[in-house]
């Protein structure tokens, strides 16, 4: 039965929303080789930042159909139909972020771990916002005001979250070890949440009519 769903999830898939976040998001980490003058370490860790955001605002559109109210209905459950959405494009976001990475001249390139830890957790929000909205509402299409969302939260994220609560440092600040424990447990807590929200809800069942 997975075999035979892989064709029409492919076709399924927001492939402009996906090459577009990709398209953006490579122009951006690319940005660091156009500048002119000594290679700036903090270009090259912000133009990782937001391709990495930009990757998962594409991501955000994974779970767009228009034809869920059609599809809900086939045998495959949700858990199955969303795993399969994201196992085809897995390997397309992996080579997109390692694209990007080595689009940072290696002078300027940040720690790699640290910067895809921001990545993947980024991405797994975006993913779990979008199924939890699919789960909770009727919306056929969340990717919009999900990817809305998201930018929103980042900067919220960036310019408002206390001093000892930041995401956001550079490598030599001493606070570098403990933000990527935050973003540590943010993609745990992302991705247990978008795990949740990919289980059907039960039905409610009828009440029994009084005599």
């Amino acid at each position: 039965m997975t075999r035979a769903l892989l064709p029409p999830v492919w076709r399924a898939l927001p492939r402009r929303a996906l090459a577009a976040a990709a398209v953006l998001g490579l122009l951006l980490a690319g940005l660091p080789r156009m500048q002119s003058g000594p290679p700036d370490p903090l270009v090259g860790l912000y133009a990782l930042r937001a391709a990495a955001l930009v990757f998962a605002l594409g991501l955000a559109f994974l779970l767009d159909d228009p034809a869920r109210h059609i599809t809900s209905a086939v045998p495959a459950r949700r858990p199955v139909r969303v795993a399969l959405r994201v196992a085809l494009i897995a390997p397309g976001a992996a080579l997109c972020w390692t694209a990007a990475l080595l689009l940072v001249p290696e002078e300027t390139r940040p720690p790699v771990g640290a910067l895809t830890l921001e990545a993947a957790a980024t991405a797994v929000l975006a993913l779990a916002a979008a199924a939890l909205v699919v789960r909770r509402t009727q919306a056929t299409e969340p990717g919009a005001v999900i990817s809305a969302w998201l930018v929103v939260t980042g900067a919220v994220a960036f310019l408002l979250l206390p001093h000892d609560w930041v995401l956001f440092v550079t490598p030599e600040d001493r606070r570098w070890a403990d933000t990527h424990d935050r973003w540590t447990l943010l993609l745990t807590v992302a991705a247990v949440v978008g795990a949740r929200a990919c289980v059907e809800p039960l039905k409610a069942r009828p009440r029994p009519r009084a005599l």
